[in-house]
């Protein structure tokens, strides 16, 4: 006689096993209406699902997270056998639930058009309306494999030999005529999936994310459980596009990128004015918070790297390179090693502590072709990293400062919300399960003490350490993975630091890894996105341009521009023989924040007409007021 205990704590007896549908209908006819699939004992499962022992049960509705997401592993299966209706002959490969969405991987010769998009769309919604029912089946493992590739699914055949022995094989039927390999759970039928979804594009794909193999092509979809969700989503979709750093920043004349080096950022003079400044702002708000500066070589040999344990752990993402004398020396992926190294020049006291060390180092990471997008995933970037050498006493203290010190830094730069997820230890490590402990225990003590929101991810940690990640959300509401921190007591021993404490006795420091914004490049992507391109004036490349109305007031304008420029504004002139309204609009265009325009009655007055961005108004001011004014607004954001 199992018992079921549902979430507000009310337990219902039933004299033999039951599955999700009798038990929602038990509770409640809207329940019965409503319910998707649900959590047995932390393990979803579909309604179809028998309960037969005492047991924790959830009930998952669209309200829930688990919930859209199962909609939308459904839209990926019937946009499949959507697919394979159309086009006989297409194998399907794998179709996940991603953020927003799903896509599905296809093998087929022909590719895909906008027009094949529309007519797969229309299937779906068909097969939709004949509520095909969904049926849960436990295979033999030979069986399996025997039956995908006599129907010519050899990809689906391989994922089958891949997976372990003894894990269990669920097949899904979606009506009598399709199904699929899944661990689910799925709905009960295809038309609780609803008419609220769009299939958004098609890109290409490797099998299995390498480059070594075949080329599949990947067709993407969103789901909502309503029409206006999914209206409003496409809305932001049309906002993201416009709001594209890679369109913005040619616009702008920031960088561009080339085949010839992958992933590695050309940076124009705006961009590299950009980027600078924002190492500026970073480089005084450490210095005020007491971090020393250092830089450490781009080329360290392996061995350092197989100390630091990152040979073995990361080793297919270096680059590498082999000199004359046979000598292996890699490209740093990362600081922390080079760091560690500087740390160990001298003797350090307990006095020493906490040592902060930063370092705005570029590194070098392999990251697939198919990944790389704009800045926001690049092969050589830049890490705003700093090194915290400190006690274990210590560790709590300090995580809090940098907390603080993150939420400063993204606040000035307009990112109010933060959410910060927390990571645990992942089952490959290195360190024994008492110093995880001590780690894992500080890091989250700060979080709680931070009172910020968080989240858990649990075995997401680095291999060294527990880690808490910064997410902030942009203006139209994307959450993007920025600051990171990591307490590591592991590398610091291993690469030979130590301090002398109280007592005399030597001892290992904890190393606190600590980045601001992850990737310089990434940031000013996000940057760039999040304002549309009209960056807050003291971090814009172009503040301001200076035009002459005409000829005549040259020398005025030219000497305006050099008493800006002396001051330290970041101005242009523009000179050109263009009529005035194609010059606004040119520079209106790269997003400068304020267009200095002069003619006959400013030189006459001693006065110049301002035109912001994103206005039509004009104001004008004498000059000594303007120049007064534009310095005030140029003023680090310090406080």
């Amino acid at each position: 006689m199992p018992e079921v205990q549902l979430l507000d704590g009310k337990t219902i007896s039933f004299s033999k096993s039951i599955n999700g549908f009798e038990l929602t209908k038990k509770i409640s006819k809207s329940l019965e209406k409503k319910a998707l699939i649900m959590e047995v004992n932390g393990a979803l499962r579909d309604l179809s699902f028998e309960i037969k022992k005492n047991s924790k049960v959830r009930i998952i509705t669209s309200n829930d997270k688990e919930g859209i997401e199962v909609i939308r592993h459904d839209a990926a299966h019937i946009m499949a056998m959507a697919v394979q209706e159309l086009f006989p002959g297409t194998q399907v490969t794998i179709g996940p639930v991603i953020e927003d969405g799903f896509f599905y991987d296809f093998a087929r010769k022909d590719p895909f058009t906008e027009e094949d998009l529309i007519k797969i769309e229309k299937k779906m919604s068909e097969i939709i309306d004949r509520d095909v029912q969904t049926k849960r089946e436990v295979w033999d493992r030979k069986k399996a494999i025997t039956h995908f590739k006599k129907i010519g699914e050899k990809y689906k055949a391989e994922i089958i030999e891949s997976i372990p022995v003894n894990e269990e094989l669920s097949i899904y039927h979606h009506g009598d005529t399709w199904h699929d390999l899944c661990r689910g759970p799925h709905l009960s039928s295809s038309g609780k999936i609803g008419k609220a979804f769009k299939l958004t594009k098609v890109s290409g794909a490797y099998w299995r994310g390498d480059s070594n193999n075949e080329m599949l092509q990947r067709i993407y979809g969103t789901c909502w459980t309503n029409k206006k969700e999914l209206e409003e989503y496409l809305t932001r979709l049309e906002e993201a596009e416009k709001r594209d750093h890679r369109k913005l920043g040619k616009e702008m004349d920031l960088f561009h990128f080339r085949e010839e080096s992958p992933g590695a950022v050309f940076w124009h003079e705006k961009g590299w004015t950009l980027f600078q400044r924002l190492i500026d702002y970073m480089r005084m708000k450490q210095r005020l918070a007491g971090y020393k500066e250092i830089n450490t070589p781009e080329l360290l040999d392996r061995s350092l790297w197989e100390k630091s344990g990152h040979w073995e752990k990361f080793g297919e993402h270096m680059y590498t390179s082999e000199t004359p004398d046979e000598k292996i020396f890699a490209v740093k992926p990362m600081n922390c090693p080079g760091c560690v190294q500087v740390f160990n020049q001298g003797l350090k006291s307990y006095r020493d502590l906490p040592l902060k060390l930063s370092e705005f180092g570029k590194v070098h990471r392999y990251e697939p072709s198919g990944a790389l997008h704009g800045l926001l995933r690049v092969r050589a970037f830049t890490q705003d990293d700093a090194h915290i050498f400190c006690t274990e006493d210590q560790i709590t203290e300090e995580s809090l400062i940098v907390t603080n010190l993150i939420l400063e830094i993204y606040k000035a730069l307009g990112f109010k919300k933060v959410i910060l997820k927390y990571s645990d230890r992942p089952e490959k490590r290195v360190g024994d399960d008492v110093v995880w402990d001590k780690s894992e225990a500080a890091l989250l003590s700060a979080i709680k003490q931070s009172k910020l929101e968080y989240t858990i991810n649990k075995g997401e940690g680095a291999f060294y350490g527990p880690k808490i990640e910064f997410v902030l959300r942009d203006a139209i509401g994307r959450d993007w993975q920025c600051g990171t921190l990591q307490v590591d007591l592991n590398l610091p021993g291993r690469l030979g630091a130590s301090y002398v404490d109280k007592d005399g006795t030597k001892k290992v420091p904890v190393m606190l890894h600590r980045a601001l914004f992850g990737s310089l490049e990434r940031f000013i992507g996000i940057l760039i996105e999040n304002y549309a391109g009209k960056l807050p004036f003291w971090l814009s490349p172009s503040q301001a341009v200076v035009i002459p109305i005409a000829e005549e007031n040259n020398n005025y304008v030219k000497k305006l521009f050099e008493d800006l420029f002396k001051e330290g504004i970041k101005c242009e002139v523009d000179l050109r023989n263009q009529k005035i309204n194609y010059k606004i609009r040119e520079h209106s265009l790269a997003k400068v924040p304020m267009i200095l325009v002069c003619g006959k009655k400013e030189v006459a007055e001693n006065t110049v007409t301002v035109r912001r961005l994103g206005s039509e108004k004009q104001e004008t001011f004498k000059r000594e007021e303007l120049i007064k004014n534009i310095l005030m607004a140029n003023k680090l954001p310090l406080n």
